[in-house]
């Protein structure tokens, strides 16, 4: 019994159905023209040296080598017993004097007493 009024229910709704309309398409030449444009452009193919004036051609950096010992180790720590030590950086007179003079041609003291003088002072005009 069941089934019968499940049977009837089923026959006695209403079937929907969907409808749409579609309005008349409107044409537009302009884009067509600019499409079929679009679609039939083909670029030119490149040659395969187009790069060759803008791109630099890359080689690889060369293997640093490994260090080597000297021959003779010995004479080479017996050279560096008998050198002389130099404290804090000091180094002899004639050879400071001589780079100073070279460089600015002035002695570091003739610069330091320049930069000591007093300047002239300027006159206030009010």
């Amino acid at each position: 019994m069941a089934s019968i009024l499940r049977l009837t229910a089923q026959r006695a709704a209403p079937s929907f159905t969907r409808s749409f309309t579609v309005s008349a398409v409107k044409m537009d030449l302009v884009q067509d023209l600019y499409v079929n444009q679009l679609k039939s452009y083909k670029p030119a193919a490149k040659s395969a040296d187009a790069h060759v004036g803008s791109v630099r051609t890359y080689s690889a950096p060369k293997a640093p080598s490994a260090p080597t010992l000297p021959s003779d180790l010995a004479s080479e720590l017996s050279k560096f017993d008998a050198e002389e030590p130099v404290i804090g950086g000091s180094a002899p007179k004639a050879s400071a004097s001589a780079a100073s003079t070279a460089e600015g041609g002035e002695s570091a003291e003739e610069y330091l007493k320049f930069l000591e003088k007093d300047l002239p002072k300027a006159d206030a005009h009010h």
